[in-house]
């Protein structure tokens, strides 16, 4: 049995689909809303009701699971969430969590998903259980969160100057996690996933503009501009640090290292951001 977390989210959804694809028939999905969840049950797998936010629902959901997906909601008690997950899925006698990670974390780093994710790790790697994790760049997917205000002025705001970053699809982290969860020889390994190229917002806009075929800009903005937009759009302070920590990491070039990764667990090269433009070209066109 594979135990799937977060199967409802931007990356679950897709990690869903490519098991259904790799005809994984013994799939549970831990879900906090049975009506969001009904593509899965359409796929053929079972839910189980609970969530990260009441860790006595985890034991049931793990019964006679022997692999998991460590998957949780952005949250300042990630740590806290996942180690109580660890802990549960021990209890369970899971034989191997892969752990959704991200890129450059760290234990040490300062207060954010990095650290966050970091703590994370370095508790699952000291459980006893078999492990892998998965660490991803910065999500392609994550400029559709910005798809309603780019159709709307054509312009992309971002505050990383001309860093750049290899996003990745979330197509190739799901295709990505299917293998490590159906098949042997992912244990003890760690892997940095990210796009095939290193490529600036300035970079993306352009592809963007091509896709859609209407002129789509970057525009540079502050750190202080970024502050005040996000916490006028009503995001949480811990999350606005936190997007903040990323944003630096960014700035400094410490998003645009290009790994094989993708290719040497799914079989396939990465999606380029071309290709990411054109699938979601509608998202990013005025009506």
């Amino acid at each position: 049995m594979i135990l799937v977390t977060g199967g409802t989210g931007t990356t679950g959804k897709e990690i869903i689909g490519e098991l259904k694809r790799a005809g994984a028939t013994n799939v549970r999905a831990l879900v906090r809303d049975r009506a969001k969840a009904a593509f899965i049950s359409d796929a053929g797998f079972e839910l189980a009701e609970g969530d990260f936010d009441r860790p006595e629902t985890l034991d049931a959901a793990l019964e006679g699971v022997e692999r998991a997906l460590l998957l949780s909601p952005p949250s300042p008690q990630t740590f806290e969430q996942q180690r109580a997950f660890i802990e549960a899925a021990k209890r369970a006698g899971v034989r191997r969590v892969v752990k959704f990670s991200a890129i450059g974390a760290n234990a040490e780093a300062p207060e954010g998903f990095a650290k966050w994710h970091g703590q994370a790790e370095e508790f699952l790697k000291s459980s006893g259980l078999a492990w892998t994790i998965l660490q991803p760049n910065f999500f392609m997917q994550n400029l559709l969160g910005q798809a309603r205000q780019i159709a709307a002025d054509g312009r992309i705001y971002q505050p990383v100057g001309d860093a750049r970053a290899s996003f990745i699809d979330v197509r190739d982290i799901a295709a990505v996690a299917a293998r490590t969860l159906t098949e042997e020889g992912h244990e003890g390994k760690s892997y940095v996933l990210t796009g095939p190229e290193a490529l600036s917002y300035h970079d993306a806009a352009a592809k963007l503009s091509e896709a859609t075929g209407r002129e789509i800009t970057y525009v540079a903005i502050t750190p202080e501009q970024f502050r005040e937009g996000a916490l006028a759009a009503g995001l949480p302070e811990w999350l606005v640090g936190a997007l903040e920590r990323l944003n630096e990491n960014l700035a400094a070039g410490r998003a645009a290292e290009v790994t094989d990764d993708v290719q040497k667990v799914a079989g396939r090269e990465p999606i380029k951001f071309d290709k990411f433009a054109r699938d979601y070209a509608q998202a990013f066109k005025s009506e």
